[in-house]
């Protein structure tokens, strides 16, 4: 059965069992602070579990791309050594919110798989939850007995809370499981060795591929249970290892998944698989990890130095770095593979046809960067070698490589045991470890449990209409952070308080009692579909009325830039042309920030034209036209531009100035005038194919303007000119007539020094030999060893200089002694180099070194007589 069919047979068969059908959420978590990937199949789906909100169906079931690299759920070592982990893969899942429970769940686990699938009931194990004392909770005995309707006892098996308890984080909705195990070893394998046995002992052949989890505890900050008031289903299923059971294949890379892009592989690589384990673990993890790059990069998440950026960027480079080393790959080519990859799963997962183009690029320009660091890190290792002068290489060195350079410890272990060394990798992993303890300790926090004061179903949002308006706090947790101390999250009835989202900032603002006592809100966030208000303390009396009110200074300066980003999003599309499309957005109270797509750099025309489109619509006084709760088919057919990587609901708020409609959450001002001007202050790239433009508007714009003035009055001044451009114009006339003159004094300079050092020159065994401190720059001692380079065919020049209290090497050697005596300028200058407290590098002919310790020369001008023994 083929991947396709798989997965549209799941689907088709929860649908006739009344399931709403959703599309997989984006990947990449733009507005939760608690993940940075979905990484399960319910985490779309944690608002509905928590009560937060009430989804349109109680029955739901999807096919959900997920990413473990991160955090408790990381499975990313062990990609490629072993045949069934991931690090983008497919969960097939069905939820019931607070509708049927365990008895649906499991019968109609059982019918899909022996029914619909036909998988032979004698390859499968069941696990069940042997309870935990700890905890207080029983044995599973419902789930025991519901399963021996189907499956004969000796085929159910006790698990652990490890195994068979599920846990959405250290508190929230949890409960006993139950998975599906399946042995698809041979016959022979089977008779030697009871499948049971191998039940959740990571062994290939016997692996889980369903899990269905029965929500219903609550975890509190304690580490207590407490019933939750409606149970939950919440059910995943390991596409990839359903595929290889219904393929028939003992591995996840052997199904149809995985094997047009490993063929791939083989033909641009010139690399069987199959035939060496090395090449197999690289072609593996290559294949593997181009798909959870490029659905990342489809869902908005570019690869960076930061946050999700850097997972991501460090899967691509861990596979460049197979390729590399395995492959012999030193040329750019995981891009090629986005073409098979997009035919295979672009129907499921349309996005990646739409971004084919944006995402070979990505690929193909992290490529050729990570090479050139790849090469940059050989030379400096080679140099760490040099200087470490040992058969152990230092830890903290090798760390310093990876931490600094990215260059991967592993490559660093194999290249050091190829020459004979050791490397320290007790030190690594000491520097390693306190690393890890510096983040941890910056990014440590301890939430408390929620304090419930009313019962509150909806919280209302109405920041739309009103910036100031009375609220009842509903519920409140102390959260204690390194980085902020003690703060406090407030949860209201209604709010007039925007969360941070869609690039905008969460607003700020206070809350003050009948008494006038004033708390400051810090910051607004959402968190699974709720708003809360950071503050750093509670109010005297949590049961009053409070009246909320918003900065309002903050939030129409946020308004200005956030609704000049769309009408910079309909310039650029206008001027640049229809390809472009919104990659990121950050709307400040002082600036605005666009990423967008776009293959080039903008000319000055180009940056000037969407300047004056944006004005031009900003003088036009457009005014802002919304439509609320719209169904989202409608608001597409009427036009609005829906962006990718962004989440949608079933109703969404369509925003509109003039030509300009977009779906957005955010808030905008009531008319394009209130902006007052448009400025764009920055255009550069951000990744292949990524644009970013800054740019700045009302209040910022006017001190900007200010500025400008201040620094063309204080030029006038300066010039002692009215007409400072033509008076700056006359200056870098006159500074190129005398560095002109100035050059040519010291080319005449060196003429004549060159003479001299004619007689200085010595013989010895054959070559002629000087080494000297020279009152010349390096473009006239390189100036100077040329024209004797041209006069002597025996000739090993090394010349000093030392300009600005900076030391400079020059090494000069005729192309005929480099052949005839093995010579290096370059290697001669890098360890001469160290006299001087510095490195350098060049051709075999001609190097130099730079150093901070001028006072050095001497000792290496004599050093160099060595070379010639």
């Amino acid at each position: 059965m083929k991947s396709q069919e798989v997965r549209a047979k799941f689907l088709s068969f929860f649908k006739d069992k009344k399931h709403s059908i959703v599309p997989s959420a984006p990947m990449v978590l733009k507005d939760d602070p608690t993940l940075m990937f979905v990484n399960s199949g319910m985490a779309p789906f944690k608002e509905y579990f928590l009560g937060n909100a009430v989804p349109k169906n109680n029955r739901i079931s999807d096919s959900q791309k997920c990413l473990r690299v991160s955090g408790k759920h990381n499975d990313l070592e062990e990609v490629g050594y072993d045949t069934y982990h991931h690090t983008l893969f497919e969960m097939l899942g069905n939820w019931s919110f607070g509708d049927y429970f365990k008895k649906e769940a499991i019968a109609w686990a059982w019918e899909l798989l022996t029914e619909v699938y036909k998988i032979d009931k004698d390859i499968l194990y069941v696990t069940v939850f042997e309870g935990d004392e700890g905890d207080g909770i029983p044995m599973d005995q419902e789930a025991y007995d519901l399963w021996k309707q189907y499956i004969s006892e000796d085929r159910i098996l006790m698990g652990n809370k490890k195994d068979n308890f599920w846990e959405m984080g250290d508190q929230g909705p949890c409960g006993p499981c139950s998975e599906i195990h399946v042995d698809i070893r041979s016959a022979e394998e089977k008779a030697k060795v009871d499948g049971k046995s191998l039940v959740n002992m990571d062994h290939p052949q016997v692996v889980e591929i369903w899990n269905l989890v029965f929500m219903q505890y609550n975890r509190k900050a304690n580490g207590s249970l407490e019933a939750l008031p409606n149970k939950h289903i919440d059910t995943g299923m390991g596409f990839e290892r359903l595929c290889m059971v219904m393929q028939g294949v003992q591995s996840n890379y052997d199904t149809d998944v995985f094997t047009p892009i490993i063929r791939e592989i083989e033909t641009i690589a010139d690399k069987p698989y199959g035939k060496d384990e090395k090449v197999d673990v690289a072609i593996r993890v290559i294949s593997d990890h181009v798909r959870a790059v490029a659905f990342s990069i489809a869902d908005g998440q570019l690869p960076s130095n930061t946050g999700a950026g850097y997972v991501i960027r460090r899967i691509l480079r861990r596979a460049i770095r197979y390729s590399f080393t395995f492959l012999d790959q030193k040329e750019p080519f995981i891009y090629r593979l986005v073409d098979v990859l997009s035919e295979k799963m672009g129907d499921a997962f349309p996005e990646l046809k739409s971004q084919k183009q944006l995402i070979e690029n990505v690929i193909r320009e992290e490529e050729h960067s990570f090479l050139r660091t790849l090469d940059q890190g050989l030379v400096l290792l080679n140099r760490i070698v040099e200087e470490e002068n040992s058969e152990i290489i230092s830890g903290e060195k090798a760390f310093e490589l990876y931490d600094t350079f990215g260059f991967p410890i592993d490559l660093t272990a194999l290249i050091l045991r190829e020459k004979g060394l050791r490397l320290d990798e007790a030190g690594f992993h000491v520097e390693m470890k306190k690393q890890k303890d510096r983040s941890r300790a910056a990014s440590e926090m301890s939430t408390e449990d929620w304090t419930i004061l009313k019962e509150d179903a909806v919280q209302e949002f109405v920041g739309y209409d009103l910036l100031e308006t009375n609220v009842k706090l509903t519920r409140y947790r102390k959260v204690i952070s390194k980085k902020d101390g003690e703060m406090y999250q407030l949860v209201f009835n209604l709010t007039p308080f925007y969360p941070e989202g869609g690039g905008q900032v969460g607003d700020k603002g206070y809350l003050e009692d009948a008494h006038g006592d004033v708390v400051y809100i810090l910051d607004t966030k959402k968190e699974n579909n709720v708003i809360i208000h950071f503050a750093k303390n509670l109010p005297k009396n949590l049961e009053e009325t409070f009246k909320a009110t918003v900065d309002s200074k903050q939030r129409y300066r946020t308004e200005c830039n956030h609704t000049a980003t769309h009408l910079l999003h309909q310039a650029l599309r206008e001027v640049l042309g229809m390809h472009v499309e919104q990659k990121g957005s950050a709307v400040h109270s002082k600036y605005l920030r666009f990423d967008f797509s776009h293959f080039a750099k903008m000319t000055t025309e180009e940056l000037s034209d969407v300047e004056n489109f944006v004005n031009a619509r900003i003088a036009g006084k457009l005014p802002l036209q919304e439509k609320r709760n719209m169904p989202m088919e409608e608001a597409i057919e009427e036009g609005a531009m829906a962006l990718f990587g962004e989440k949608y609901g079933d109703t969404v708020r369509m925003v509109r100035f003039g030509q300009s409609i977009e779906l957005c959450g955010g808030t905008h001002v009531k008319n394009t005038g209130d902006i007052w001007f448009f400025k764009i202050v920055s255009e550069g790239a951000v990744a292949a194919g990524i644009r970013r433009i800054e740019a700045i508007t009302n209040d910022a714009l006017k001190d900007y303007f200010v500025d400008v003035n201040k620094t063309y009055t204080e030029m006038k001044s300066l010039l002692n000119n009215n007409e400072p451009v033509k008076a700056l114009q006359n200056l870098q006339d006159e500074n190129l007539d005398l560095r002109k003159q100035i050059e040519g004094l010291l080319k005449e300079k060196a003429k004549n020094v060159k003479g001299d050092l004619k007689n200085e020159l010595t013989e010895i065994n054959g070559i002629q030999f000087l080494a000297k401190k020279l009152d010349l720059d390096a473009a006239g001692i390189k100036d100077v060893c040329f024209e004797l380079g041209s006069q002597y065919k025996n000739l090993f020049l090394l010349f000093g200089a030392e300009n600005d209290g900076k030391a400079l090497l020059s090494c000069y050697i005729s192309k005929e002694l480099v052949a005839e005596k093995g010579l290096d300028a370059g290697k001669i200058v890098r360890e001469l180099g160290k006299h001087i407290q510095g490195g350098g590098g060049g051709q075999p002919f001609f190097a130099t070194a730079g150093g901070k310790k001028p006072e050095g020369l001497e000792e290496a001008l004599e050093a160099a007589k060595a070379y010639l023994d």
